[in-house]
């Protein structure tokens, strides 16, 4: 078996204020004078639901207040993505919100666009941002978001910029107050992508395909729920950014062996492998395809499928999927007894 760490991946669905190492998040805590929250239990249900993680979540974000903090969680992500083998992300951060909470609306993105820059200066990794936005707030908010998002494009030559906007938070409340923001996001050459499917059924994802335009489904899990649904994504070829430890942690899955990833796949859905709120659970990108592995028998082709996958289902420019599918085919190129395998924590 390949070292999985050595796998070159794409991570498509991951959230900057998740991926904070702990030692960190104390340490901004304290040069803040604020309280860091306590480090949650892993495994099935550590969170009960997303109410109690979204409020977790808060307390967390809580504690960024400096242009240096949001600088540091930025390259701290870049080190630990690029040692788990990540060569290109696209890591969602929630700028409008920071921006209002602090009173300086572009100091937290501009900082973590500089801190990204940094990051990738020093470590063999491309990132770009997709901003996202709570279906919980005001339209307003969202407004400010495309701002920012357009303002902070990519320009296709350097990493670090937003590449894309999206409506996450709780699934119930729904998308159509947004049909504005979503548009223009559209005609501004910025991509879409929505969180669906995974606390909500498919009414959610028919929401996000239909009035959200979503390009991706973010989770997606919940489409199997309908058989006409899954034709339907599969004819589209949207793909779906699957997280199974994020989805056990907040409820919507028993385990990892009751996890549907490998039914979606069976089903000829496009599916990725990503880690979400990889921090607050206690695991990593590697760690999510060496679950694959161990609990579901996958073999190093189907990995390296699922990695390919990725890259094809990313926003990145034209030759980073051809480098990522370079890098991967090389992996599975290389003899399993001329590396050693790789085991995380599940």
């Amino acid at each position: 078996m390949r070292d999985l760490a050595r796998l070159p991946k794409a991570h498509l669905h991951v959230h900057l204020e998740s991926t904070v190492r702990w030692e960190t998040l104390r340490e901004i805590a304290a040069a803040n004078e604020v309280e860091s929250p306590d480090r949650p239990g892993a495994g099935r249900a550590a969170f009960g639901g997303f109410r109690r993680f979204a409020d977790h979540n808060a307390l967390v974000r809580g504690c960024l207040r400096r242009p240096e903090d949001f600088r540091r969680i930025a390259r701290e992500f870049c080190a630990d993505e690029a040692a788990q083998g990540t060569r290109y992300a696209e890591v969602t951060f929630t700028a409008a919100a920071h921006g209002e909470r602090l009173g300086r609306p572009e100091m937290p993105l501009e900082a973590v666009v500089e801190g990204l820059a940094e990051g990738q200066a020093a470590h063999d990794i491309e990132c770009r941002l997709i901003l996202d936005h709570s279906r919980r707030r005001s339209v307003e908010r969202a407004r400010l978001t495309l701002g920012l998002a357009r303002r902070y494009a990519a320009d296709g030559q350097r990493g670090g910029g937003v590449v894309g906007i999206g409506m996450a938070g709780e699934e119930a409340y729904p998308l159509a107050p947004f049909t504005e923001v979503i548009v223009a996001a559209r005609d501004a050459g910025l991509h879409i992508v929505h969180h669906a499917g995974e606390a909500c059924g498919p009414a959610s994802i028919r929401e996000a395909i239909g009035i959200g335009r979503t390009e991706r489904l973010g989770h997606g899990i919940r489409v199997l729920d309908d058989e006409n649904l899954v034709a339907e994504v599969r004819d589209r070829g949207l793909p779906l950014e699957v997280c199974p430890s994020s989805n056990i942690a907040l409820g919507f899955a028993a385990s990892h062996r009751d996890h549907p990833l490998p039914r979606l796949r069976e089903a000829g859905l496009t599916v990725t492998v990503n880690a979400d709120i990889p921090a607050v659970i206690g695991t990593d990108l590697t760690g999510e395809y060496t679950v694959l592995r161990e609990v579901h028998g996958f073999d190093d082709d189907a990995l390296a499928e699922l990695a390919r996958a990725g890259a094809d289902a990313s926003f990145a420019p034209a030759r980073t999927v051809t480098r990522l599918h370079r890098l991967i085919d090389e992996w599975i190129a290389v003899s399993p007894a001329e590396t050693a395998v790789h085991s995380a924590p599940r």
